[in-house]
């Protein structure tokens, strides 16, 4: 990614601090490196003009934008939905350049190992549908962590190519006192402020429980998407045998971050980033990795933050 401003304060400073709006949430690593010699995927230009309202165009690779940006970064209600902050631009046109450059698509999930199966689990879901709740408790049980937020693959001829995601992640601090106070920073644990416990979130570093390697060639990989709920009986775990339901499901949570349009700085509206052929490029390799020889048939689960997991982790 090329990054250029009129304005030496817009530019980020790589890789920042461990917070909730840090790229670092979304992707294993972030970094400036020099300039390289060939092109680069793409191009984010911001110009600073303090008197001027908010614009921008697309032209080839490049996204160009003018306005007062300064005062925006300062008055922005939440700096996740910035150029650079984990839910705005650089985030989201990473992901689409990394589809429609590199073939690599990403899941909104979390993903562990389990070492001893060589098993790639991966919890895939949407806010509030449980991938924090299987990741920590996974944890627990000593598996390792693949990542936090966003899982990437690629196909490569019979080969599926499974890459390392985020280390850190942003939890409620509610989950994290109530159900995993083991993974509580020592800084809140004596706090007072609890007021706010199921809306405030903190950066968590998980990385002390990382898996060793980077990239994972065909493991076992099963898929799974829960719905975990307080208070609701049992596990219950429904086998997804139609691939065409599957395909569905994997294909909408690959295509939300890209294809959606979004609001930076509170004012300034962006159209989708994809195309129609990379939407349907999309959904040819979501068929094509479900019907790969390792990928274990996909599971729906309805559970409970304590039975989770039910005898996953036992079957062969």
């Amino acid at each position: 990614m090329g990054l250029a401003s009129n304005h030496q304060g817009l530019l980020p400073i790589w890789p920042g601090p461990v917070e909730v709006p840090s790229l670092l949430t979304d992707f294993y690593e972030v970094r400036e490196i020099d300039w390289p010699t060939d092109e680069a995927d793409g191009y984010i230009l911001v110009e600073e003009a303090p008197d001027e309202a908010t614009q921008y165009k697309v032209e080839d690779n490049a996204w160009i934008f003018r306005g007062p940006f300064i005062r925006l970064s300062r008055e922005t209600a939440d700096r996740r939905y910035t150029f650079w902050g984990n839910q705005g631009l650089l985030y989201r046109l990473t992901l689409a350049w990394l589809e429609k450059n590199h073939g690599i698509y990403s899941l909104h999930a979390c993903g562990l190992v389990d070492e001893a199966k060589r098993r790639l689990i991966v919890v895939a879901g949407g806010p509030g549908s449980g991938k924090t709740v299987y990741l920590l408790s996974g944890l627990l049980r000593g598996l390792k962590l693949f990542s936090t937020e966003t899982v990437h693959f690629r196909l490569m001829a019979s080969e599926v190519q499974w890459f390392i995601g985020s280390l850190v992640d942003n939890i409620r601090l509610g989950t994290l006192r109530h159900d995993f106070p083991s993974f509580l920073p020592a800084s809140l644990a004596d706090s007072g402020e609890w007021s706010r416990e199921w809306q405030a979130k903190i950066a968590v570093d998980l990385s002390a429980y990382r898996y060793s390697m980077d990239v994972l060639t065909s493991p076992d990989c099963l898929l799974i998407f829960p719905r975990v709920e307080e208070g609701r009986p049992g596990f219950k775990s429904l086998a997804i045998e139609d691939r065409r339901h599957a395909a569905r499901i994997l294909f909408q949570n690959i295509s939300e971050k890209i294809a959606s349009s979004f609001i930076l700085y509170d004012v300034l509206a962006v159209t989708g980033l994809e195309t129609k052929e990379q939407a349907a490029a999309r959904l040819n390799a979501v068929f094509n990795l479900l019907s790969h020889p390792r990928t274990r048939q996909p599971v729906e689960i309805l559970t409970n933050p304590k039975e989770c997991w039910g005898s996953l982790l036992e079957s062969r």
